[in-house]
């Protein structure tokens, strides 16, 4: 694969940040492969463009001839890549390269204080797909923590070139992440997710603060997207001392390909998006604790205390709570058990695991009629199944399923379970709702796309909830506890919409300053001053 012009232009100027050389290790050729040509190729290209940096081949004891690690002049850094890192993929051996060349790694200092805590030897392996948007940021974790940890190694593995490898442990969906040949993750994982998993297998690297790390803050908001990052910016430019915690900027938005909905912006992607957000608050003082997830939440006390997985605590005067929604699940057997072994969420990323194959949809919404005409490129043939007796769906995508050759629809069905033989999805059993009738299709993968759950446990008794567990708020986002807002999708407020969410983060924020007008008018009002002078 050959580097575009472009391409090479931009890498030529991230090299010029490299402040050390940094060499690409290639394994000798010890048998013929048809990515090898490919993998050469495409290394002598990225290394064309810097003398800092170095091709190099050689016996280094990697997995085959389309293998290849990242050294510096201290030696090995445990960063190994077995395939060609093109598609979403680039980025990360850009990044590689260059936190390997001494740009700074973004992880926060607490993450990177546990990740040098750890004691064992641990060596990851990630299996990916190239065309998985959620990939990249697990590789480029572990890949962090290779960094900053001699005792830990990780290898990227496109899936694609190792389907016996893939065969072997029953591989279903990406990314797939393995410690020590042992499963370690499954499925979607950020790299919040990825320190929780950490932490459970070495506790010993948590340091719990007796005491809160950071002053008071005025407002802590708990989620980073559009509405998080909304609230937040319209925080900081009151002058508020403020911090926003989240697993990863841009939440859902991030899994997000397409959109064509947000006034002014005529298309973009969840991507180029939560790059936006992150830029835009950037230009604020806004301390942000990113890749780290809340484990309790006092709201009740005064200051308000949160506590992070990685046991740091923080005071605030209040809180907004902006912590979105989650896939729904459908909670019928055959379904957790075989999530990343043919159940899966994200059609995007498990999609080419089931090229030619039949596959299942659970949903006839929007959501679900759109991953059904994705598949229906790749499978064999999709089968959608609603369970009322009417799709939901606009009509445009109906009708565009409608005149797909290779896409069926049921309505007025329930899925009664998920069916599987030695470890992988076979069927779906379903029931006509009209004639009570129970059906069984043979199928080799299950896309649940029945809508989100709100992320509101973490407030579980301490907050007023409707019986969907959404937060219930007025009309300045106020919950039922003075001093803590809730905004987004979280919340009781309709229509789930990036614009929608981006307009309830800031009247959560103007709320939480009145709030501390009204608590603390002397300190709020110079705090407000200060800014407009």
């Amino acid at each position: 694969m050959r580097l575009t012009k472009d391409i090479l232009a931009a890498l030529t100027e991230y090299a010029q940040r490299l402040d050390r050389d940094v060499t690409l290790q290639l394994q000798e050729m010890s048998e013929a492969h048809p990515k090898r040509e490919e993998l050469e190729t495409f290394l002598t290209d990225f290394c064309a463009v810097s003398d800092r940096l170095h091709l190099i081949h050689g016996d280094f004891a990697l997995r085959g001839p389309v293998s290849f690690s990242i050294a510096t002049e201290d030696g090995p850094t445990g960063i190994l890549f077995s395939g060609v890192p093109g598609g979403h993929e680039f980025n990360s051996l850009v990044l590689a390269v260059l936190n390997a060349g001494g740009v700074a790694i973004k992880l926060d200092d607490s993450v990177q204080d546990m990740v040098r805590r750890v004691q064992e030897q641990l060596h990851f392996e990630v299996f990916v797909s190239l065309s998985c948007h959620n990939c990249p940021d697990v590789v480029q974790t572990l890949n962090q923590f290779a960094l900053l940890n001699p005792n830990i190694s990780t290898e990227m593995l496109d899936g694609g070139l190792f389907q016996d490898v893939v065969d072997a442990r029953d591989i279903q969906g990406v990314p797939s992440v393995y410690v020590n040949e042992e499963l370690f993750a499954n499925g979607k994982v950020d790299a919040a997710r990825l320190v929780e998993r950490l932490i459970e297998r070495t506790p010993g690297i948590v340091s719990v603060q007796a005491e809160p790390t950071l002053p008071t803050q005025d407002v802590t908001i708990i989620g980073g997207g559009p509405a998080g990052v909304s609230a937040a910016i319209y925080s900081a430019r009151k002058g508020l001392k403020t911090t926003l915690i989240t697993d990863r900027l841009g939440g859902q938005l991030k899994d997000t390909l397409g959109i064509e909905n947000l006034i002014s912006v005529s298309y973009t992607t969840g991507t180029d998006l939560s790059a936006a957000l992150l830029t835009h608050m950037q230009d604020y003082e806004v301390t942000l604790k990113e890749n780290v997830s809340v484990q309790s939440v006092d709201a009740h006390a005064e200051p308000k205390q949160v506590t992070l997985s990685t046991g740091e605590v923080i005071d605030s005067h209040t809180l907004v709570m902006a912590t979105g929604a989650r896939w729904r699940e459908l909670g019928v057997p055959g379904e957790k058990e075989n999530i990343g072994n043919g159940v899966a969420f994200c059609p995007h990323c498990d999609g080419p695991f089931f090229k030619g194959k039949d596959i299942a949809v659970v949903g006839g919404g929007n959501s679900g009629i759109e991953a059904a005409l994705d598949l229906a490129n790749i499978g064999k043939s999709v089968t959608v199944y609603e369970f009322m007796p009417e799709l939901k769906a606009d009509e445009v995508l109906i009708r565009k399923a409608e005149a797909k050759a290779n896409i069926t629809i049921h309505t007025n069905v329930a899925v009664q379970q998920i069916e599987a033989q030695d470890g992988k999805v076979n069927g779906i059993t379903y029931q006509d709702r009209a004639s009570e009738a129970l059906h069984t299709e043979a199928l080799a993968g299950v896309f649940v796309q029945i809508g989100l759950i709100p992320n509101s446990q973490i407030l579980e008794d301490q907050v007023e909830m409707s019986r969907y567990g959404e937060i219930i708020v007025d009309a300045k986002c106020a919950t039922s506890v003075p001093g803590v807002y809730a905004c987004g999708d979280v919340t009781t407020v309709p229509y789930k919409q990036i614009v929608v969410a981006v307009g309830e983060g800031a009247k959560a924020a103007l709320a939480a300053f009145e709030h501390l007008l009204v608590a603390n008018p002397v300190a709020a009002s110079e705090e407000s001053t200060a800014l407009s002078a």
